[in-house]
């Protein structure tokens, strides 16, 4: 023949090469899929062994009468019940509520004055933070101790720094009255955790573009200005992060309570962890305890969402 005819490649021919590729690309990624699978499950695990088993142990034991030693028994709705008869929890709850909205405004108030305070690298600003911040590492059990020796009438030195300045007469028992007890721990946690936040703030502020700044400074801003239209809305965020702890650390108020008043006089300053505690291993009705203590997470993640809902960064 003149000329050899060549024969094109049909489109089931290319299907046919067109499959392996394809099997190769899904073999690829189930090949994926399987490493991620495997990557992530020491963290499932992790959250199941630690998180979701001991959760739902604590639903089981809210529906029985657990004892500490023995066998338990389904009580069904009981333990739910007695909990909303409990005017002691009530009271507590109600107390804590209190507390959180006292010390929440005043640790973030203080922290970030501190932060606007140490902010710029100038001198002296590195020994002022370690200065603001050694509280939170000292810890609240140790300070708390040593605030219940300052409060001692006659021997503590607040009321001798009182009775010197004429104020008292230096035998003040500021733990026997609640109002004065309340007072006392909402100054010791408010120098407690001002640092921690000040630190956040702090980090938050020294990510702000300083272009930013320079340019409300030249369209002649006040400081003021600067700090309510663009400091405070690029922080959004970071003050979202720490109203968020403060509350949530303010509702789990255990040990500055139980070491400085022991929920006294009678049950005026008991929290809502407090009552619980006396409640599970006083009391020891820990299924009540239990319902109690679900109700809690319950409560603290709702408050928790309605911050993040209020605070959160609407430019995102």
């Amino acid at each position: 023949m003149a000329g050899a005819i060549t024969a094109r490649p049909t489109p089931a021919g290319r299907a046919d090469h067109a499959a392996p590729a394809r099997y190769r690309r899904s073999g690829l990624e189930r090949a994926k899929a399987r490493t991620g699978l495997l990557l992530v499950t020491p963290a499932f695990l992790f959250v199941a062994v630690f998180v979701l088993i001991p959760v739902g142990f604590a639903v089981y034991l809210s529906f029985t009468n657990y004892p500490l030693i023995g066998p338990d028994h389904w009580t069904g709705l009981q333990n739910w019940v007695s909990v909303g008869q409990d005017a002691t929890f009530v009271q507590s709850v109600l107390f804590t509520l209190e507390y959180t909205a006292i010390v929440t405004p005043a640790i973030f108030l203080v922290g970030y004055g501190l932060a606007v305070l140490v902010r710029r690298p100038r001198r002296g600003s590195t020994l002022l933070r370690t200065v603001f911040f050694l509280p939170y590492v000292v810890g609240l059990v140790t300070e708390s101790f040593l605030l219940l020796l300052e409060l001692q009438p006659g021997s503590g030195g607040v009321n001798a720094v009182l009775h010197g300045l004429h104020i008292t007469n230096g035998q003040t028992a500021w733990l026997v009255h609640s109002n004065l007890a309340l007072a006392a721990v909402c100054v010791l946690v408010v120098w407690f955790a001002s640092g921690l936040t000040m630190v956040l703030l702090m980090a938050g502020m020294q990510g702000i573009p300083g272009d930013l700044l320079e340019a409300a400074a030249i369209d002649g801003a006040s400081w003021l200005d600067t700090e309510l239209r663009i400091r405070i809305p690029l922080l959004r965020r970071t003050i979202a992060l720490t109203l968020i702890i403060s509350v949530v650390g303010s509702f789990l108020a255990f040990n500055q309570f139980y070491i400085l008043t022991q929920g006294g006089p009678g049950t005026s300053t008991d929290t809502v962890v407090m009552w619980i505690y006396q409640v599970a291993f006083v009391q020891l009705h820990l299924g009540k305890a239990t319902a109690m203590s679900l109700i809690l997470v319950v409560l603290v993640g709702f408050i928790s969402f309605v911050q993040f809902f209020a605070l959160r960064d609407r430019t995102a």
